[in-house]
């Protein structure tokens, strides 16, 4: 009997795409997309794909992709309600986080398209 071994998650971010995906043997399973905007990097959509729920990999790709942020010398803005959360959660980026305001919310919006 051979006992199958997933490999670790691994997030990679994608300029091209303004986003991070996280990957799972190879097979993308999420993404938590972003746009930047003077030195602030605006998460507004996290994703993960319904055949991987449940094994913590929307927390791995934030957790990483916040990581990649203050490697970068930017700041957080978690327009995205899940990164959001996660950030109540985990104070150690309190100091790279600034607050979603109207005017970031409107520049999203004309940004996106919406």
């Amino acid at each position: 009997m051979s006992e199958q071994t997933a490999t670790a998650p691994v997030v990679r971010r994608v300029d091209d795409r303004h986003r991070y995906e996280i990957l799972v043997d190879d097979h993308r399973a999420g993404l938590t997309a972003y746009r930047d905007r003077d030195g602030r990097r605006v998460f507004f959509h996290t994703e993960v794909d319904d055949a991987y729920a449940g094994r913590g990999l929307a927390a791995i790709l934030v957790e990483q992709a916040l990581t990649d942020v203050r490697a970068s010398g930017l700041r957080i803005v978690p327009v995205c309600p899940y990164v959001a959360r996660f950030l109540t959660e985990h104070r150690e980026f309190a100091d790279i986080t600034d607050p979603v305001t109207p005017e970031v919310l409107t520049w999203l919006d004309a940004r996106l398209g919406r």
